[in-house]
């Protein structure tokens, strides 16, 4: 079983999260809560869902059930209602019938429900039916949306009902990864919990668990550099743990082992030098770097990370927040103004979205080095067009030599083509094209990579759709290299 899997966090102090231990110990601290519904929202990787099996158990499970009886009611009135339970009468025993059914996913009274797969209006129908039958051994019913912000309007309306007057025995538990997609009413019935990005210490201490348990030979300073690639996910941490103990074998593992794997070793230098080309606009340049890095087998997520990360601290310098330090005095990228380091944040933080579903990991900063360096500078130089192997276009009466320049059709072609996949608007901005003329649209493309990227099917299907919509005309699309 896979280390995220296997080390689920099994009570309220396991989980990593410093500000979501705290929320849900001060809700059952009085050892009576009486909130119906919780909306846990946040990114992927953070626990929700873990979080939400514990806080069924805390509410069902058996020994915990007699201890608050015991220490809340009865004559003796033990615990005044301001007073708070200790840490050891909010947590789950773990050991009892209804801790270790829910543990393995077989409780009757607790049920998860996948948002995404169960979205309709006639799943929440029959939860709305279903809910008011008394649970089969548990104290309470548990109902767990994962992913509920993927339910339809109309699901959504008639979730609010129950909520608005659901049953003593039944309690909500929706989790969401786009809180904006739930709607108010719903999200203002339910006690919210956030699950903020993982700093590096919640990291570090999440894979220590697993390390203990494992009984892994790893230095503090590797798993600072995991917890550093991690981008704030307690899953991706231990997958990433997991990887490196996998490539380590027997071997301790240190920060330059985790390096070693991850190809980080040298990586501010490579950053140092495609700022450089940036600020140069030096296309060849640019495009040789990336071809090293994927020599090298850089992460170009984490690559395109280090990138914005220096840009930011150079705007700091602009701004005179933070000084240029001596390493860095001299160098050319210092010379970037504040509105081209914004324009380069923008189309670097577009690359880095578009590396998630990259076929090529490096293409998207290829094509963010390819905008930037084109960009509003006419004709790139030809040792540049030599270098990627760009065919030199010359211009004639039919055909714009450059897609911004003369061609207006052409200019919101590629920026509505922008909102359907960036990638390939990133390929138009080095192509021109003819004017459209009985129904066809001639796109030129400057080099076979640019053809062939423009001439596979769903580019050809958006090019087509854009067109048409654009133009009122059924239009036809066909893409040549000029020469």
């Amino acid at each position: 079983m896979v280390f995220y899997r296997k080390y689920r966090p099994q009570k309220i102090e396991d989980l990593d999260s410093q500000e979501v231990r705290q929320s849900l110990f001060s809700i059952f601290s009085n050892g009576k809560s009486n909130v119906h519904a919780f909306l846990f929202t946040g990114p992927k990787g953070l626990g929700k869902t873990s979080s939400a099996r514990i806080v069924a158990k805390v509410i069902n499970c058996e020994r915990l059930a007699v201890s608050r009886q015991s220490l809340v009611s009865g004559g003796k009135d033990k615990l005044k209602t301001k007073d708070q339970l200790p840490v050891a009468k909010i947590e789950p025993c773990n050991k009892c019938s209804q801790c270790l059914s829910i543990t393995s996913g077989n409780n009757l009274d607790v049920l998860e429900i996948d948002g995404a797969s169960n979205r309709g209006i006639d799943e929440i129908r029959d939860l709305k039916e279903k809910i008011n039958l008394a649970p089969f051994k548990a104290s309470k019913k548990i109902y767990i949306i994962d992913e509920v912000h993927m339910l339809t309007t109309e699901a959504f309306n008639a979730l609010l009902k129950t909520l608005e007057e659901p049953p003593s025995h039944a309690v909500f538990i929706l989790c969401t990864t786009e809180i904006q997609k739930v709607p108010a009413t719903i999200a203002s019935r339910c006690f919210r919990v956030n699950f903020t990005r993982a700093t590096n210490d919640e990291l570090v201490r999440s894979m220590q668990r697993i390390v203990k348990a494992e009984d892994i030979k790893i230095e503090k300073e590797a798993l600072l550099e995991i917890a550093k690639l991690s981008d704030g996910s307690f899953r991706d941490g231990s997958k990433i743990l997991e990887e490196v103990l996998s490539f380590a074998g027997r071997k301790t593992i240190t920060a330059n082992l985790v390096n070693e794997k991850y190809n980080m070793l040298g990586i501010g230098q490579s950053v140092t030098e495609m700022l450089e080309a940036l600020a140069k606009k030096d296309m060849k340049k640019g495009f040789l770097i990336c071809q090293n890095l994927v020599k090298q087998g850089m992460d170009f997520k984490y690559f395109i990370e280090q990138l914005v990360d220096r840009l930011h601290f150079l705007l700091l310098v602009k701004v005179g927040v933070e000084e240029v330090p001596d390493v860095l005095k001299g160098e050319t990228f210092e010379s970037l103004t504040i509105d081209e380091i914004k324009k380069l944040f923008e189309i670097l933080s577009e690359a880095y979205q578009d590396t998630k579903y990259a076929v090529l990991a490096q293409a998207p900063l290829e094509l963010a080095v390819l905008e930037w360096t084109e960009g509003g500078k006419g004709e790139p130089s030809a040792q540049s067009v030599r270098a990627v192997g760009i065919p030199s276009i010359q211009a004639t009466s039919s055909v714009s030599p450059r897609a911004d320049e003369s061609n207006g059709f052409f200019l919101k072609f590629i920026d509505e083509v922008k909102q359907h996949n960036n990638l390939l608007a990133g390929v138009l901005r080095g192509c021109s094209a003819n004017e459209i003329k009985d129904g066809n649209l001639e796109i030129i493309a400057r080099s076979k990579f640019h053809k062939e990227k423009l001439e596979e099917a769903k580019s050809v299907k958006i090019l087509e759709e854009v067109a048409e919509k654009l133009s009122k005309e059924k239009i036809n699309v066909k893409i040549i290299q000029g020469g």
